[in-house]
């Protein structure tokens, strides 16, 4: 699969809720970061790793679709940058939301061997309604 091609299956995969799927787009030893995770950066490293944070995004109180999406084709054929919307609602409360995404993935052999992901999660906090928590969290550091 191309770059584009393997993108296109990750939102894909996390909006329909299928984590046992997601990982198999990685490969063994990949490394994401995310990096405007709260209350700081968030790195993962391998495969079984992202299985696990994947496996527990099934629980959250929320529903997620891709929108506005456009892939920008870069000099490295290995390397795109996606951007992209989540548009969500909270199922408990009904509330609605959308956050700004951007991901810089290497694929290689089929396979994402790097990402960098940088997501909007003050929108997620203040719609879940822990935003005071959050900021507070963050003062503390």
């Amino acid at each position: 699969m191309t770059p584009r091609q393997v993108f296109e299956r990750l939102p894909d995969g996390i909006t329909k809720r299928e984590p046992d799927q997601l990982p198999d787009l990685y490969a063994e030893d990949a490394v994401v970061e995310v990096l405007f995770a709260i209350p700081k950066p968030l790195r993962l490293v391998g495969r079984e790793t992202l299985r696990t944070h994947f496996g527990g995004a099934v629980d959250r109180p929320w529903e997620l679709r891709a929108q506005n999406v456009v892939i920008h084709e870069t000099a490295d054929p290995e390397v795109i940058v996606a951007e992209y919307d989540y548009k969500g609602r909270i199922t408990t409360t009904g509330r609605s939301f959308r956050g700004a995404n951007v991901i810089v993935l290497r694929v290689r052999d089929g396979k994402i061997v790097s990402s960098r992901d940088y997501h909007n999660h003050l929108v997620l906090a203040e719609a879940l309604g822990n935003l005071p928590e959050v900021v507070s969290a963050l003062s503390a550091e």
